[in-house]
């Protein structure tokens, strides 16, 4: 079922006292290279550094006062865990964040900064769901999945939404896709406020599921994740995936040198601190010149949690 206008909107309301509204910066040069007039939204200054707030917040704000009192919990190797933690403790709520061993400690850290209970289980996925299960049955708390959950879908697009009101006119916007609730969110809010504005995923060759899902229609796995865009190596879900093969255009893949170079372009040319899997997109825009040429082109730079120690430059 695709959410009506009336619910994207009213999210976007309801978040906006608790994110920032995050700039859209230009860049001359990077126009010049690509042969387009790029447009970039800043969510790499987001508060906890990335997107995944905004989902969040508009997730939690969903719930009942008696689902509030128990509690949320998610597993997360990384930023959804950080926003979930940070969103639940500016609400009042209390957060368990299930986190795998082989999560980094400053990840596992940033969790407990924010207030959020962390629970470690095994490195594997089933054992990141069996422990927030127990969570489940044990505490009482609301389950909020990080990517497959529409009311975090819905929020996750309200960087779509903003980007559109500031810079109205965009030929496309292009976002990063891994479990495909930044790009089902803004596709929804493109498909609403977006006058023929064409939604484009962009993910690495390593990790291309979406696009071979939306080549056949199914959700597609990957059978291995060797992507230095750590943020990318989720799986689409039965929620965002509708949305996703009816309102996105199609989805550019890149190759793991190209990220690497778009990611030193933002951060030589723009002065900003992104992730690998911000630069996918611009990676995206690069490959295929042709397609964006002389276009207004938005591009959402998903986050800024990069540890510093392993710059791939």
């Amino acid at each position: 079922m695709i959410p009506s206008k009336q619910l994207v909107r009213e999210a976007a309301d309801r978040i906006a006292p608790f994110v920032h509204r995050t700039p859209v910066l230009t860049s001359h040069l990077l126009d010049d290279i690509s042969g387009a007039h790029l447009y970039f939204k800043c969510e790499n200054f987001q508060k906890m550094g990335a997107f995944k707030m905004r989902g969040a917040l508009n997730a939690i704000q969903q719930l009942s006062e008696e689902q509030k009192k128990a509690g949320v919990v998610t597993h997360s190797s990384g930023n959804f865990g950080q926003a979930l933690a940070l969103a639940a403790k500016n609400l009042g709520v209390k957060a368990y964040i299930v986190m795998p061993s082989s999560a980094p400690a400053v990840k596992i850290e940033a969790v407990k900064s924010y207030g959020g209970m962390v629970k470690i289980s095994g490195p594997t996925l089933e054992s990141r769901e069996s422990e927030s299960a127990k969570i489940v049955r044990e505490k009482g708390a609301t389950f909020l999945h990080p990517s497959n959950d529409m009311n975090v879908i819905i929020g996750q697009g309200t960087a779509a939404y903003e980007l559109l009101q500031d810079q109205p006119g965009l030929d496309f916007v292009l976002t990063p896709v891994g479990g495909g609730g930044l790009l089902g969110g803004t596709a929804l809010y493109a498909h609403y406020y977006g006058s023929e504005c064409k939604v484009v995923g962009a993910e690495p060759y390593e990790v291309d599921d979406a696009y071979r899902s939306l080549k056949s229609g199914k959700i597609e796995i990957n059978t291995s994740t060797n992507t230095i865009a750590d943020g990318l190596k989720t799986n689409l879900g039965d929620k965002n995936f509708p949305i996703i093969k009816k309102m996105v255009s199609n989805i550019i893949r890149v190759e793991e040198e190209e990220i690497i170079a778009a990611m030193q372009l933002i951060w030589e040319r723009m002065k900003l601190v992104v992730e690998p899997s911000s630069a996918v997109p611009l990676a995206a825009v690069l490959r295929e010149k042709e397609q964006f040429n002389d276009k207004k082109v938005g591009i959402i730079l998903s986050g800024g949690n990069v540890d510093l120690t392993k710059l791939p430059f």
